[in-house]
């Protein structure tokens, strides 16, 4: 299952025309919808789990290392772009789609802070990009250790809950992502995209329930 990162890569497209083409607030419904409705005939037409052609080059061809950080950075609580030395470099490399160097690049910038909670999402991002969109207890860890540095941060509880969810655990998954929309502001720009997946989420769980 790799449909959290097809979900990455709609908030990433979405933050990049929010703000590099400064869409109007009349205008984000129409685009966020336009992304669900890709989203969903990926879901309907796509095979995420078909083996892949060899990797060649590159610890991840197949995976968008520019919509992974696109994704995270769409999420941020500021628009200022990130400053801290290593996780500008961390992301160089995940955009260059090594995953795995990145997230070594995150271990450092942990060693110095412990409370970075960007860090810690990045770290789970490229854990999760290292293991071909697979969820790892280690990722799970970094989510949780994000949430705990810094309650706030948005861009936490969302990737942890879209872990979970793939693991299975639909109800926490909700409780994280409906926690955020209580948190977060009126025009938060991916209030549609959260309130669509916690929509999808109260399906699973009454299929489960029957």
């Amino acid at each position: 299952m790799i449909w959290l990162f097809v979900i990455l890569l709609a908030l990433a497209a979405f933050g990049v025309m929010l703000v590099a083409f400064k869409l109007p607030a009349g205008g984000r419904e129409a685009v966020a919808a336009a992304l669900l409705l890709g989203i969903a005939g990926y879901a309907l037409q796509g095979s995420p789990d078909e083996p892949s052609a060899p990797k060649t080059g590159r610890e991840a061809d197949g995976m968008d290392g520019t919509a992974v950080v696109g994704a995270r950075l769409a999420l941020r609580d500021s628009s200022i772009p990130p400053t801290d030395r290593w996780i500008v470099v961390a992301d160089g490399l995940a955009r260059n789609g090594q995953f795995g160097d990145a997230a070594e690049t995150l271990r450092i910038a942990l060693r110095t802070d412990p409370k970075n909670a960007e860090a810690w999402v990045a770290m789970g991002n490229a854990l999760i990009a290292h293991a071909q969109g697979q969820p790892t207890p280690a990722a799970l860890y970094a989510y949780r250790q994000a949430m705990a540095a810094d309650p706030k941060n948005s861009a936490a509880p969302f990737f942890l809950g879209m872990t979970l969810a793939q693991t299975g655990d639909y109800r926490q998954a909700r409780d994280l992502l409906a926690g955020m929309l209580k948190n977060a502001p009126d025009d938060a720009p991916w209030r549609g995209l959260v309130t669509e997946r916690i929509a999808q989420l109260d399906r699973l769980l009454a299929g489960a329930a029957q």
